[in-house]
């Protein structure tokens, strides 16, 4: 009878030490565009990040003048003011391999068909104010619940009233919040369960990325382009690293 408990308490131990240090994952920096030469936030980059195998790729949401959800990382695309502007003539300007903007829905669907890849949906803040920046964080939420979407889609947000939003919405989503200026304890207490900060804050706050895991929280690090920097977040077993160099960071995983 000892010699099983020990067995189990042992199995225990060895369980949870695996969970506690499971490797970091990688996650690409709207797509994996860099190296490839595909336009940042486009679908081919989205596949391409499948095609390295790689835990997720990140992408950045913003709200049209018209209520259409388009992924594009600056406010504007290729000289054209999304806030402001209506999704037909965002039409007008094409990527450089031909694509247009994608909206949300496109996005999504194309997300879904990547089997094994997370999509980590940045909900951008909206210059027209926070108002808007909450309408378009509700119509995102509705969005990834009607094409079904929850299972693989993670959210971001610079904005806190967002990621108190999505919470509300979604109570059972991973939430990062990414400015980095709230201590882990008052992100957790907030309901968001991970914080996403640039890496330069976990060298300023030596005990935060310590500090999220005790209270049971994800941590991810943007954006990570040096392998010096990858080592010493992988060192501390940070749980994801968001990259726009995503081929050196695989590189040093599988050391």
């Amino acid at each position: 009878m000892k010699k099983h408990i020990f067995s189990c308490l042992t199995l225990a131990m060895v369980i949870s030490s695996s969970a506690l240090f499971a490797q970091t994952k990688a996650i690409a920096h709207r797509g994996v565009w860099k190296n490839s030469h595909l336009p940042q936030n486009s679908i081919a980059s989205l596949t391409a990040a499948h095609d390295l195998k790689l835990f997720g790729s990140e992408f950045d949401v913003h709200l049209t003048k018209d209520n259409i959800l388009v992924v594009n990382h600056d406010n504007d695309f290729y000289g054209i003011d999304i806030a402001t502007a209506t999704y037909k003539e965002l039409l007008e300007k094409k990527h450089p391999n031909g694509e247009s903007i994608p909206t949300l829905e496109e996005y999504l669907i194309a997300g879904k068909k990547l089997k094994g890849l997370r999509l980590i949906l940045e909900l951008k803040i909206n210059k027209l104010g926070v108002e808007r920046t909450l309408e378009a964080t509700t119509k995102t939420v509705e969005m990834v619940k009607n094409l079904k979407a929850e299972k693989v889609t993670d959210y971001i947000s610079f904005s806190f009233e967002a990621c108190q939003k999505i919470h509300e919405l979604a109570p059972k989503a991973n939430i990062q919040y990414l400015t980095g200026d709230k201590s882990p304890a008052e992100v957790k207490a907030a309901g968001i369960n991970g914080l996403d900060y640039h890496f330069s804050v976990f060298k300023k706050n030596g005990t935060w990325l310590k500090d999220a895991h005790q209270l049971g929280m994800k941590v991810n690090a943007w954006t990570v382009n040096t392998a010096e920097e990858m080592t010493n977040l992988i060192n501390q077993n940070i749980d994801f690293i968001t990259t726009d160099e995503p081929e050196l960071l695989l590189r040093i995983l599988k050391k």
